[in-house]
């Protein structure tokens, strides 16, 4: 699938390349599994404890506000978030297709 206007604010810091972490982790696979799993990346404390999965419940708080979600994260502290709630759903239904 062709990734959505808004994902081009996640390709700042994120990769969809297995294994190539930019600032923040792969995306590669990240739906479905628990954070903090991205091989080779160091994750905050804050993300290590969340205990969550990244799921379309997760990721419709976490992309529209990642400080709220899981304070003290590294994401929160540099990303508002994205504003327009439909730019949230296009990019959970792209990172469904991602593997």
């Amino acid at each position: 699938a062709d990734a959505p206007t808004a994902f081009n604010q996640c390709k700042a810091c994120h990769s969809i390349e297995a294994g190539k972490n930019g600032v923040g982790p792969s995306l590669s696979g990240a739906y479905g599994r628990k954070v903090g799993l991205a091989p080779n990346y160091k994750y905050s404390a804050a993300h290590l404890a969340s205990g969550m999965t990244i799921d379309e419940a997760m990721l419709t708080n976490y992309l529209a506000n990642p400080k709220a979600t899981i304070p003290g994260n590294k994401m929160g502290a540099s990303f508002g978030g994205l504003k327009k709630p439909e730019d949230v759903k296009a990019v959970i239904e792209y990172l469904k297709t991602v593997k």
